[in-house]
């Protein structure tokens, strides 16, 4: 797909800008801030950008509660989730509140017009993380959701080629989906629902589906929650649970060339990158093609297909899979222990590092690799664990490495974590 860079002009003062949107005034502080500095976009650049495709993000996020994803000093400072409304905020932005599954509740933010992503953006949300609910019922998600995550070491082809099996899928269930890069690595597909069923229920039906997405592609896909078991692309099912979020559409992602989560057509999948989407080149796009899911609002389906396949699967000795790790145990679920405690001769793993930025951490795994150069040369990409660990208000790295690989000879013993940074308490 060709690019259509477009040069980004750039405000000359500090002094606030003030714009009128959707009627209302919106003061931009420090519009000359830089957010992306390889492309030198700005606080008013990003403005900008979600005003020319508001339409578009208001389809994906608006009319719903949204975690606020910030970033005030930009994609190399620190940044963090903000689930709260903030308490100064104009008397016009509406807020819902939620309940988690801790038993916590919290005023989340529900825009609903371009203005309120204007204000947004000023605040330097670069994401959009919306929940699968609308505000005006918060116990009936209306959308299912489904996240293609690579493992390390496999290629974009490997996500677009699972992500036509997810559409086979869907399609056998009376489903339709609405594909979209995530602005990442991998790809999300959305399926409006009708607000039937509990968060119980749309997670046991993406399980269903996941398992049958790896039934049908064993070797491109996998379901394993345990990062250690997992190959290929994992269909990751658990981003249906109550208070798990997804970046939405249009929303611009953290990376050095500004990426954005881009909606697609089905015939795009096939020759789409995720670096053709960024926040310099997406206007134009909306511009000249429209919302590519523009009709997602009328295709509502039926999850009684998938819950049907979810009982069959559970006769047939499949029950219930690992949840997040924030979540109480649920009946049914498995024993919630890594395989490699339960089986340390199958999945020998050492933890390497623990950081607050992720790049901090991979600093340390550079650094165990040339102390074990002998180990290091037999590990696979999938035997390298980056998990990003989710407190209430920010995010850091552990890095885990899976020694199955390894001559037993050759395999270093668990040494002290570099670094070892105090993350917990974020928790």
């Amino acid at each position: 797909m060709p690019r259509s860079p477009r040069k980004v002009l750039k405000p000359t003062s500090d002094e606030p800008e003030l714009l009128v949107v959707a009627g209302r005034e919106i003061s931009v502080t420090n519009p000359t801030k830089v957010l992306f500095p390889k492309p030198e976009y700005t606080k008013l650049d990003l403005v900008r950008y979600y005003l020319a495709v508001a339409e578009g993000a208001l389809r994906g996020a608006g009319g719903r509660p949204n975690v606020l994803v910030r970033y005030p000093n930009g994609i190399t400072g620190e940044f963090f989730y903000q689930k709260r409304a903030p308490e100064s905020r104009p008397p016009w932005i509406e807020v819902v509140t939620l309940r988690f599954p801790s038993g916590r509740t919290a005023e989340e933010v529900v825009p609903r017009d371009a203005a309120a992503l204007a204000w947004l953006a000023n605040l330097a949300c670069l994401e959009l993380h919306p929940h699968p609910v609308r505000a005006e019922d918060m116990e009936h998600p209306d959308e299912l959701r489904v996240d293609l995550d690579p493992v390390p070491g496999v290629k974009w082809p490997q996500v677009r080629a699972v992500a036509g099996v997810v559409q086979a899928v869907l399609s056998d269930f009376g489903l339709t989906g609405w594909p979209k890069t995530s602005g990442s690595r991998g790809m999300h597909i959305l399926v409006r629902i009708e607000r039937r069923w509990t968060f119980d229920d749309v997670r046991r039906a993406a399980l269903a589906l996941a398992r049958d997405v790896e039934r049908r592609a064993p070797a491109l896909a996998t379901s394993k929650w345990w990062k250690e078991e997992r190959h290929g692309v994992f269909v990751d099912y658990n981003q249906n649970a109550k208070d798990r979020t997804v970046a939405s559409a249009y929303s611009v992602r953290p990376t050095p060339e500004a990426r954005v989560s881009a909606p697609l057509a089905w015939d795009e999948v096939a020759s789409a990158e995720p670096d053709d989407f960024t926040l310099a080149t997406m206007p134009q796009r909306f511009a000249k093609l429209g919302d590519r899911h523009e009709g997602i609002d009328q295709a509502a389906g039926s999850l009684d297909g998938l819950l049907e396949l979810s009982a069959r699967q559970e006769r047939a000795g499949l029950g219930d899979a690992p949840w997040p790790p924030h979540f109480k145990k649920q009946r049914g679920e498995p024993p919630r222990v890594q395989p490699s405690r339960a089986r340390a001769a199958k999945y020998p793993l050492i933890e390497i590092a623990r950081a607050k930025r992720k790049q901090d951490a991979l600093a340390g795994l550079k650094r165990w690799k040339a102390r074990h150069p002998k180990a290091a040369k037999h590990l696979e990409p999938a035997d390298v664990l980056v998990d990003s660990m989710r407190g209430r208000s920010s995010t850091w790295t552990r890095i885990r490495v899976n020694l199955q690989h390894v001559p037993p000879k050759l395999r270093p013993r668990q040494e002290r974590r570099d670094p070892d940074e105090k993350t917990l308490a974020s928790w």
